[in-house]
């Protein structure tokens, strides 16, 4: 498993040099598509890890070129989301359709100046007596339940900064049923839309998305096309993650026709995760190459900090979460949740981090996997692409805790000690953190 871990990253381009410019952050999009991930991860977590000269400017040009759009799969804070990017050729076969909300007038003034297409400013969806804040607020509600997008990611930026008036009323990240039908009301008339000061949250064109493919037997086709191009190795649980309509029941009739067809081979490619495992030839062989990639016995120590629901990241989707020997320790549970953060170490799963660093979850014993993690993990924080992280608890336990003092690492690296004797899992995380420059404060471990 620690091979296919090591391989999915790669297979999804994550750290290569060959994408660049448009063209590479479009490749990038175009196996992306379709993906949930958390609207704060999608920039500095995602498309920077796979595209090497990645910049805002590059996102919005693509989607001002109407080659690729975006939509929102449910909110998570006040600010934050789920959100999903589309090749627009192909929209109506990863497009999950918009989630069944309760219409106010709001909306329905929205949904009818945006019904006969095209794509409007917001002073032309504004006017009449409904006020632009609360006319604002809907706009975000449609959007994160999957009815709207902008020609540009600027408002989601502003959002995720805290713009004027960001809070908005959460919406269910899961789907509630096929597309609503937008209620049918008399035509609303622009030609009076009133100026308003510039709002960086509303900023740009915004349209109705298109309908998703009707044809349920069409769009499992493409998705499994989709999958297998972005999984390589398609798994039960890696389409249960992606919550993909009809589950994994559906596509395998599609998988086991492009089987027939030779298209693509079944197989046990895995190890545990049962023979129901779907690829192309030329992807198995590839697999085949990391299968020998790490000796155990002369591990490379090679960290990739991932966010946790990171397609790339296969812990918690093809792969199960691994169990920590202190499950019972009342610490909080892994996840693929917005702004956890996943540490692996030659594949291995070596820390689980929750939004901020807060809470750290330990899956080593291996002094050296430690430091590996803890220096990408400063590494990460130095670039400036992710905020300052604060470390307070380490399974469960508090790093000012005394059970959580460093030993020293000449200490900690003796294999010749018992086990009993061995510092404790805390104590070498927290080792590992502060000889990566995070700094002991009143609360925990900090690097800013």
């Amino acid at each position: 498993t620690a091979a296919f871990a090591r391989f999915l990253p790669a297979w999804q381009q994550v750290g290569a040099q060959t994408n660049a410019g448009l063209d590479g952050l479009a490749a990038v999009i175009d196996q992306l598509a379709g993906v949930r991930m958390p609207a704060s991860a999608v920039e500095p977590l995602v498309l920077a890890t796979r595209v090497r000269d990645y910049s805002p400017a590059m996102l919005d040009e693509l989607l001002a070129s109407g080659e690729i759009t975006w939509s929102g799969a449910g909110s998570i804070s006040g600010s934050d989301g789920w959100i999903a990017f589309h090749a627009s050729d192909s929209a109506p076969w990863t497009l999950a359709g918009g989630a069944e909300i309760e219409f106010t007038d709001a909306h329905r003034q929205i949904l009818e100046t945006l019904a006969g297409g095209g794509a409007f400013f917001f002073r032309q969806l504004a006017g009449g007596a409904i006020a632009e804040s609360e006319l604002k607020a809907a706009l975000w509600e449609l959007v994160w339940a999957g009815w709207l997008t902008g020609d540009t990611f600027a408002p989601v930026r502003a959002m995720l900064s805290g713009g004027p008036g960001t809070r908005t009323r959460a919406t269910p990240a899961h789907r509630l049923g096929s597309r609503r039908r937008a209620p049918r009301l008399s035509r609303y008339s622009v030609a009076h839309a009133q100026t308003r000061a510039a709002d960086p949250t509303v900023a740009g064109r915004w349209s109705a998305l298109p309908a998703p493919e009707p044809d349920s037997t069409i769009r499992a086709h493409h998705q499994a096309e989709l999958l297998l191009n972005r999984h390589g190795v398609l798994t039960r649980g890696a389409v249960s993650a992606e919550e993909v309509p009809g589950g994994f029941a559906t596509l395998y009739k599609v998988l086991t026709a492009f089987e027939d067809a030779g298209r693509c081979q079944r197989g046990y490619f895995v190890e545990s995760l049962g023979g129901a495992q779907f690829a192309v030839a030329s992807t198995v062989d590839r697999l085949r190459s990391y299968l020998d990639g790490v000796d155990p016995e002369r591990p490379q120590y090679r960290a990739l900090v991932l966010a946790a629901a990171d397609p790339a990241n296969p812990y918690g989707a093809a792969l199960p979460w691994p169990t920590r020997t202190s499950d019972d320790d009342g610490a909080a549970r892994p996840g693929r949740k917005a702004g956890a953060l996943v540490v692996l170490v030659d594949g291995e799963l070596a820390w689980f981090l929750e939004r901020g660093g807060r809470s750290l979850l330990s899956f080593t014993d291996d002094p050296d996997a430690h430091h590996a993690a803890a220096t990408a993990l400063a590494e990460l924080v130095g670039s400036g692409r992710i905020g300052s992280m604060l470390v307070e608890r380490v399974n469960g336990t508090p790093v000012l805790d005394p059970h959580a003092r460093p030993a020293t690492m000449r200490a900690a690296r003796r294999p010749e000690e018992e086990p009993d004797d061995r510092p404790s899992a805390p104590a070498l995380v927290v080792a590992a953190l502060s000889d990566a420059g995070f700094a002991r404060t009143p609360r925990g471990l900090r690097l800013r």
